[in-house]
């Protein structure tokens, strides 16, 4: 017998324009991006598996809590006295009361020595296991060992905290094959988060990732960038991982991708000429963009909320040594990027508003557009994966 797996709802023909080969195919079906049914999915099989939650050094000392998404999506992150950060189900194990409060996308935090509900007052260490249980005491039978909180599956990649909710995703060597040679002489890790801007879009989270896939519409909407970065430069990787992305390059005279080209901080080293004149864009997939400058690194952390709506925080990081100089000023960057972003946050939600008429139709893909390509055929594939049949009792 076999066991159908959970049927994304998009419509089967779509999906498959979506599959045909590069020059042919079309974008994703409309329901992708309007249906709250199709996002609800999403929820279930795309964010239940390896999905970025931040930066480790969010939790900088022993104690260090935080807590975000909500529902099946909620995650407690905890420093333990070992050093180690550990992941939990947001849930107490007596009554299921939240650990830590967060209903926001902002994550909720705190520092404490123990972790407490604050339902019934019942406790834990900082790795998890039942501390106490005011009134159980002395019940028979209870076995405190039996009620220590529920561990998720954690991996910190260069300083970026990867979370498995589900448990049963592939291993994460897996998820991000190809990347390690792309990411690791940036040294992110080592670098200091110094500027922060949350940003709250009316637009599904993969106009957002399918926007930062192209620069098809750069000489549209951004002559500032278009003057520090050629449009048509660069080109796309192709690893075997989840993840997707691609380079393009800096112009003669500029160093870093700011209003002037000029760069108020320092060159990270140990880089390559070719990493020192181009900027490297990577999808993290689902939901972590990443990109690499020469001398900074900045991220995208999109958290979906509903079919047409998105939190995003965008996190600057710099190598420590020019973070730690009184009076540094990273506004060259941060000023360029969210200048940047705007104008693309002002082009997705029209996207998300033209996509919302009953008469959108999915469109073909530019040759500029292999990118985008790439991201919707990884999207594409999860729906028509989840249609096959797997084996096991129905």
């Amino acid at each position: 017998m076999f066991k159908q797996l959970d049927p994304a709802p998009v419509p089967a023909d779509g999906v498959a324009a979506a599959l045909a080969p590069f020059g042919q195919s079309r974008m994703l079906p409309r329901e992708a991006y309007v249906d709250p049914a199709v996002f609800d999915w999403e929820q279930r099989q795309v964010f239940s598996g390896w999905t970025c939650v931040g930066r480790s050094d969010d939790l900088a000392t022993v104690g260090a809590q935080k807590a975000l998404g909500s529902g099946a999506a909620g995650v407690l992150l905890v420093r333990g006295e070992d050093g180690a950060i550990r992941a939990f189900a947001n849930t107490c194990r007596h009554r299921g009361h939240e650990l830590l409060p967060c209903g926001a996308p902002e994550s909720a935090a705190r520092k404490a020595r123990s972790i407490v509900c604050p339902y019934h007052a019942w406790s834990y260490r900082l790795d998890g296991s039942l501390r106490n249980a005011p009134g159980f005491t002395d019940a028979d039978g209870f076995d405190a060992n039996e009620f220590g909180l529920i561990e998720l599956r954690l991996v910190d990649w260069h300083g970026w905290l990867f979370v498995d909710r589900s448990g049963t995703d592939g291993d994460f060597a897996e998820h991000v094959a190809g990347w390690e040679g792309v990411i690791a002489p940036y040294r992110p890790e080592d670098l200091t988060v110094v500027a922060r801007h949350s940003y709250e879009l009316a637009t599904n989270w993969k106009v957002i990732a399918e926007n930062y896939q192209e620069c098809y519409h750069c000489q549209s909407i951004h002559p500032e960038l278009s003057r520090i970065s050629p449009p048509t430069s660069g080109e796309n990787l192709d690893h075997d991982g989840a993840w997707m992305g691609g380079w393009m390059s800096i112009v003669d005279g500029a160093e870093t991708m700011s209003l002037d080209g000029k760069s108020g901080g320092l060159r990270i080293a140990g880089l390559s000429e070719h990493e020192q004149r181009t900027v490297m864009y990577v999808v993290a997939y689902p939901n972590l963009l990443i990109s690499l400058h020469p001398d900074y690194v900045m991220t995208h952390l999109m958290t979906p909320l509903a079919a047409d709506r998105t939190h995003v925080e965008c996190t600057w990081a710099f190598p420590k040594e020019v973070a730690a100089e009184p009076g540094f000023d990273p506004s060259y960057a941060v000023d360029f990027w969210d200048l940047t972003n705007r104008q693309d946050w002002a082009a997705c939600e029209s996207v998300q508003r033209g996509l919302s008429s009953p008469h959108a139709r999915p469109g073909p893909l530019a040759p500029d557009e292999d990118g985008v390509y790439q991201f919707v055929t990884r999207v594409a594939r999860a729906y028509a994966d989840s249609a096959d049949p797997a084996p096991g009792p129905r």
